[in-house]
């Protein structure tokens, strides 16, 4: 009984290791000069990592910036406006600057699903 529950338990580990292998991850750190916003929640102005794994967007302050949010996105139409470079877009509405997409490669993007 023990030997056969030990087999189950390895092939879950082995196939948790092979799914999550198989997820597209991306990362790219940035600093942002100034606040934002991302579906309501202010971001201070600071270093980030932005991390997106198949369209689920987790943006992590570093350097003393503690902030931390995770967004949907639907996949962007067009092309990189930076050309080749990844790059954050954002909107500006008054005063303040929204977070509005990501773009990883020249014709890989992702907007933010409001």
């Amino acid at each position: 009984m023990r030997t056969k529950l030990l087999k189950v338990g390895v092939m879950a580990a082995a196939c948790l290791a092979v799914a999550a292998g198989s997820a597209r991850a991306s990362t790219l750190d940035v600093k942002v000069p100034f606040p934002f916003v991302v579906q309501g929640k202010t971001m201070p102005a600071g270093q980030y990592q932005v991390t997106d794994e198949d369209g689920l967007i987790r943006i992590r302050g570093e350097k003393g910036t503690h902030a931390v949010d995770t967004v949907l996105t639907i996949p962007a139409s067009g092309s990189d406006p930076a050309g080749k470079q990844p790059v954050l877009m954002f909107k500006r509405h008054e005063n303040q600057y929204r977070l509005a997409g990501i773009w990883e490669s020249e014709m890989e993007g992702r907007e933010i699903n409001r």
